[in-house]
């Protein structure tokens, strides 16, 4: 093993009383980390997986929610192509893992992602023998990339993002980051810009394919029960969609500042370990708050609605005339807009998008969202649009057509395997 990664290795091995400690404190808010426990060091109760099986099992890394709602489609389209494959889903947080239920079926196993220690990489490949790893985005982990190589499992970066910011990160821990990606075997970018962060990187880039997140469709009938109940609300609808920590709170430092009575406040926080912190909050601030949670055949009548669901995003976008961007008032790097662009949601954004950069500009030069410099100015911007049903129009026709023009990575990423080694492996998984 090369001295730096094995001091980086020594490193996370240190580090392993601290992950377990905070493990188990998450498991007493979310039960599902208690699981994560043991499997991310490797430890399964699941038997292993027999040498030879037939189909083996095709690994796919979603570590959170947003790159397992990118995964869905890809996953979809593999199952069409290739009939009977197994799928080997892990995760990295409770929201992903919540989410990616949904995609299993028969023979399918999930399980946690492992610490990127030695020993665990390496019992969990020789535990489920995956005859393929599809890595989302920006899951690229230098043990596991070397026990991938050493195992001959092709290991492949799909969707691949790189922000100028990680870049600058990676770069200068280059004598671990540079083999780690330069040992992946297939890499499929975003976009060009992702590509060439990608290539500094040392990553032999096969391809740009586009995002994965433009060809997830909404879910129709909770779209549309979203917009039935906007239809029966007297108020225009404001969404603070993905809110992250300290921003609610910057959002009533504004409103007090410039109250907005004739508004309906919906708050949708990014983190559901945060719902009971973020009722808490407003209603301490002298807020009345219904949640979601709560509802029956409507919403209830409240100051703020507080979206507290998973898998409902699609209905609050419908339910909302227009959405603040959560993770971009605060320099947090912003979140994923294109699900709100795809139910036709226009967007204000802050000035904190780094870590969707790209997207984020596009966004704005199609006119599907609106840059704002903080809080106070998003909601006189938010309030200017609401009060011109044109504009309102007109902006939310042009966050839909921004997300069609789009559309199309999930069979750009399939063709583009198939041009490499990596498609061999997956057309050999038939019985």
């Amino acid at each position: 093993m090369p001295v730096i990664r094995g001091l980086y290795s020594l490193a996370l091995w240190l580090a392993q009383p601290l992950l377990r400690r905070k493990l188990a404190q998450r498991a007493r808010q979310e039960p599902r980390y208690a699981q994560a426990v043991e499997q991310r060091f490797g430890q399964y109760s699941l038997p292993p997986e027999p040498a030879g099986a037939s189909p083996a099992l095709v690994w796919l890394h979603a570590v959170s929610l947003g790159e397992t709602r990118a995964a869905a489609v890809l996953i979809a389209a593999l199952r069409e192509r290739h009939p009977g494959m197994r799928l080997l889903l892990t995760h990295g947080t409770a929201t992903g893992w919540e989410q990616g239920t949904a995609l299993l079926q028969a023979g399918d196993v999930q399980v946690w992602q492992p610490w990127d220690t030695p020993a665990a990489v390496q019992r969990f490949l020789a535990h489920f023998k995956p005859r393929l790893g599809l890595l989302m985005e920006t899951e690229v982990w230098p043990n596991m990339v070397a026990a991938c190589a050493r195992a001959g499992v092709p290991l492949c970066l799909v969707n691949a993002r790189m922000s100028e910011a990680s870049m600058r990160q990676a770069l200068r821990l280059r004598w671990l980051s540079r083999p780690a990606y330069a040992g992946l075997h297939t890499v499929l970018a975003q976009t060009e810009a992702d590509a060439t962060r990608l290539r500094a990187l040392g990553a032999t880039v096969q391809a740009v394919t586009g995002n994965l997140k433009f060809d997830a469709t909404p879910d129709a009938a909770l779209l549309a029960q979203g917009r039935a109940w906007r239809a029966s609300s007297t108020r225009p609808v404001l969404m603070f969609t993905s809110s992250r920590e300290g921003e609610e709170q910057m959002l009533i430092d504004a409103l007090r500042a410039t109250p907005m009575p004739g508004v309906q406040w919906l708050i949708v926080p990014r983190h559901p370990q945060r719902f009971e912190a973020v009722a808490a909050l407003f209603d301490a601030a002298g807020f009345s708050v219904s949640r979601r949670s709560a509802w029956t055949d409507a919403p209830q009548s409240a100051e703020v609605w507080l979206g507290d669901s998973l898998g409902e995003m699609a209905l609050y976008y419908g339910l909302a005339d227009a959405a603040l961007l959560g993770g971009s008032f605060a320099p947090l790097g912003g979140q994923n807009l294109i699900e709100a662009a795809a139910c036709a949601s226009p967007v204000l954004m802050g000035p904190h998008t780094f870590n969707f950069a790209q997207a984020a500009e596009m966004a704005e030069a199609a006119g599907a969202a609106l840059r704002c410099a903080d809080l106070p100015d998003a909601l006189r911007q938010s309030s200017k649009l609401l009060a011109d049903a044109a504009a309102l129009a007109h902006t939310r026709q042009a966050a839909l057509q921004w997300s069609v023009a789009h559309q199309g990575a999930t069979q750009r990423t399939l063709d583009a395997l198939q041009k490499v080694d990596a498609l061999q492996a997956m057309n050999s998984l038939r019985a």
